[in-house]
């Protein structure tokens, strides 16, 4: 019979949820915003070519996260930052390339999200952020980020624009029901793992406003700093959070202990 000759340690592939989990999340979606803006408008590539290229992008990253067998900082929030774009591009090509209504994509996106984590537990039987360790479980958790992104964008669009709230007031209105959802977990018993969920979507259309409010013209309330130097502000602080974490090993975290077995060979 085999014996058991070393202990494996196995990693969560996806980090911690800690503060610093929030702040690079809530900056990462503020760029992801801005950048699409910047690439869309400012560049001029235009929504399809800007969709094409930063799809390809993605599907790069996401081979290179794919790869790892823990978290790394660089390669997980790398991912994070360009599905951000792509979550955003994505609703942005069917609003305005496609003229579908931002009320059908907020609805449509959260049927849709339901359906992915449904699949998720019915093929996992757990929906938990603590145990992304095998390759089918890290695809079912991106797969749910690129919903929540389209989502919140769809979201934060229809608040902002449709029911003319301004940035401003989106971003406190979002930020409220984030801070709820807090006092919800800490003195309520809010379930874990929805409260998670329902914060990572809301921090989408909180980091939109806050990006509008930045970059936008102050003839449509914001404060005129431009995609350019809004994108340039987030991108320097999360390089930053991001070296931070790699050198303090910041947001690993082990699933579980087992024991490898040597078959003689």
């Amino acid at each position: 019979m085999p014996a058991p000759t070393a202990e494996a340690v196995v990693y969560n592939r996806v980090p911690r949820v800690t503060a610093d989990f929030w702040l690079i999340k809530l900056m990462a979606v503020t760029m992801g915003e801005t950048a699409a803006d910047y690439l869309n408008v400012q560049m001029g590539l235009g929504l399809t070519a800007t969709s094409l290229t930063m799809s390809a992008i993605l599907a790069i990253a996401l081979v290179w996260q794919f790869a790892q067998k823990k978290y790394v900082p660089a390669a997980y929030w790398l991912s994070v930052v360009l599905i951000s774009i792509v979550g955003t591009l994505i609703t942005d090509n069917l609003v305005d390339n496609f003229h579908v209504p931002l009320l059908d994509t907020t609805i449509a996106f959260s049927i849709i999200l339901a359906l992915t984590f449904l699949l998720w537990f019915q093929t996992e039987r757990t929906l938990s952020i603590h145990s992304i360790f095998t390759g089918r479980r890290e695809a079912f958790y991106w797969l749910a980020i690129l919903f929540t992104f389209a989502l919140g964008t769809a979201a934060g669009d229809l608040v902002a624009e449709k029911f003319a709230l301004g940035y401003l007031a989106t971003g406190v209105l979002f930020g409220m029901i984030i801070i709820s959802l807090a006092i919800g977990y800490f003195l309520l018993g809010l379930d874990p793992i929805l409260g998670f969920w329902l914060v990572y979507i809301l921090t989408r259309p909180l980091g939109a406003s806050l990006g509008d409010l930045m970059s936008q013209p102050t003839q449509y309330g914001g404060l005129a700093l431009g995609a350019t130097i809004t994108s340039a502000i987030f991108l320097a602080a999360i390089v930053a959070i991001v070296a931070f974490m790699s050198v303090r090993h910041e947001g690993e975290e082990v699933v579980e202990v087992g024991w490898r077995v040597d078959s003689g060979s």
